[in-house]
């Protein structure tokens, strides 16, 4: 396999919101994360934005539909679909109860309070929390307790 391309993860998700632009500055106060593209178009619309945390990517643009292009009608904010998800996101971050502490000064409605959950010794512990954004997408934060025990060879 092909190492993917200089500053980009393996993998990376895209996100939409009716207003990408609000979405984008709540993202990078209550979360964290950092603007490194951003592609505005008519009056003011979010075509493409990338956001980095530690390493990773998510893209952010605005939502298809009636107001927007028609080759992305399908790109929906979960406040237009009764607040449905189709996917929720889990960033690791340094330390779960700091961040969380973060997000909800930011807005964040804190959904699952940070705790811990122990899988086992073959698989490890995390602490997480989750919390929804200001249009309803799912995060999960996590940090890791205690790693798997090494498999034998």
């Amino acid at each position: 396999m092909k190492n993917p391309p200089d500053g980009w993860p393996r993998i990376s998700s895209a996100l939409f919101y009716q207003d990408a632009a609000r979405a984008i500055d709540w993202l990078c106060r209550a979360f964290g994360f950092e603007v490194r593209l951003k592609v505005e178009g008519e009056g003011g619309r979010i075509e493409h934005s990338e956001l980095e945390y530690g390493g990773g990517v998510i893209m952010v643009g605005s939502a298809g539909g009636k107001s927007g292009r028609p080759e992305r009608a399908f790109c929906v904010s979960p406040r237009s679909v009764g607040d449905s998800n189709t996917q929720s996101l889990c960033v690791c971050v340094d330390e779960v109860d700091t961040h969380c502490a973060r997000a909800r000064a930011g807005g964040a409605r804190i959904v699952t309070e940070p705790a811990t959950q122990d899988y086992g010794e073959e698989y490890g512990a995390h602490r997480t929390y989750e919390a929804v954004d200001l249009e309803g997408h799912h995060w999960w934060f996590m940090h890791q307790v205690r790693a798997p025990k090494p498999r034998a060879a």
